[in-house]
């Protein structure tokens, strides 16, 4: 589970500093703000295409090193 797949943005919560990734193929994935690659304030945007890694997390399947496609 560890090549990259690209997505879309189903939504972010800022305030939270998560949200999930709807997959080409899969189910949705679990986003956390320090998944996202980058500095300062790290964000995503609803409808965002983005690559990432699925891994297994605690809760179940997240997404890690998120970046905009």
């Amino acid at each position: 589970m560890s090549d990259r797949e690209t997505g879309t943005v189903k939504w972010f919560n800022d305030a939270k500093g998560f949200g999930f990734i709807s997959r080409e193929n899969g189910p949705d994935v679990f986003v956390h703000f320090r998944a996202i690659v980058g500095t300062g304030f790290r964000s995503l945007q609803e409808g965002q295409k983005v690559t990432f890694k699925v891994v297994q997390g605690q809760k179940g399947l997240q997404a890690e090193e998120v970046q905009l496609a």
